[in-house]
């Protein structure tokens, strides 16, 4: 027994040295990945910055942070890569509306990477420019409210409601029964009412004419060249075209872009792999 204390001793003794001192690793850990992933930034300040919008759309507090770190006026102009189906229509209005104040700063250029569509279209739609991949997909300007009927089911397992409410629309939108006529109609209007705004901001915001919105918007889903032809983005291009016209935009001699932070770069890998592998079976043009 001894001998085998003895031979399994420094093993023992590091799991005993990595326990007493986890906080203090863990915390020297975090202290590299935040300052070692300047890469000598602060060396060559950056007058570039990128803005990635990837998977689905659920709140903005991110996104208008970066937007925040953008407006500084070392950053001279922003390059947005969009690869999102939309999402929530509130965040997906922040950001469109921190878009527009940012181009009044600088110039903004989005690129459709893969998926421009609904919200993240509504986000972009104030850039200076917007390029898209020839193979990404546009557009479905349009809204959608969806709810499940689960009265089948719970009425198979002996599941019944009990309410009490104050209000004839209270209920409205529940998934526990059939929706009322009255229900379905305040839905439809509260619906149509945030398609009309959609589509008269895109209508502005792109110069198109409203009265032929049926051409670029009822949710109609484009290619990148049907996008261009109907109005909805300037150029068919790849990254490599985005970048380069954000940097002659910009003014600046020397491009120089923020790097991320390493946590952050490795957020956007996570969201983008783990989203792109969802999304892109619905939303995604498969060549194959």
């Amino acid at each position: 027994m001894n001998f085998i204390a003895r031979l399994f001793s420094p093993v023992t003794a590091l799991l005993a040295f990595i326990q007493r001192y986890f906080k203090s690793i863990l915390f020297l850990t975090v202290l590299f990945l935040i300052f070692g992933s300047t890469n000598g930034e602060g060396m060559k300040p950056s007058n570039l910055m990128r803005i990635d919008l990837n998977g689905p759309i659920f709140d903005s507090e991110r996104f208008l942070a970066q937007i925040k770190e953008a407006e500084k006026s070392h950053i001279k102009g922003v390059l947005l890569v969009v690869n999102s189906p939309g999402g929530a229509v509130a965040p997906s209005i922040e950001m469109s509306l921190a878009i527009k104040r940012l181009k009044a700063l600088k110039p903004v250029i989005s690129y459709a990477s893969g998926v421009m569509a609904s919200g993240s279209y509504y986000a972009s739609i104030h850039s200076s420019k917007i390029i898209a991949n020839p193979g990404a997909m546009i557009g479905s300007i349009g809204v959608i409210f969806q709810s499940p009927n689960f009265k089948e089911l719970a009425d198979k397992i002996g599941i019944k409601e009990q309410t009490i409410k104050v209000g004839k629309f209270k209920q409205i939108g529940t998934p526990t029964r059939e929706w009322l006529p009255h229900e379905r109609a305040e839905l439809e209007t509260m619906i149509n009412d945030t398609y009309n705004m959609f589509v008269e901001d895109v209508s502005k915001a792109r110069g198109l004419d409203i009265n032929k919105s049926s051409t670029y918007a009822d949710a109609h889903v484009f290619t990148a060249r049907m996008a261009q032809k109907v109005g909805l983005i300037d150029e068919v291009g790849s990254i490599y075209t985005a970048t380069k016209q954000i940097e002659k935009l910009s003014g600046v001699t020397f491009p120089a872009w923020k790097k991320k932070d390493k946590i952050d770069k490795f957020m956007d890998k996570f969201v983008t792999e783990s989203a792109s592998k969802v999304f892109s079976y619905f939303y995604g043009l498969k060549a194959y």
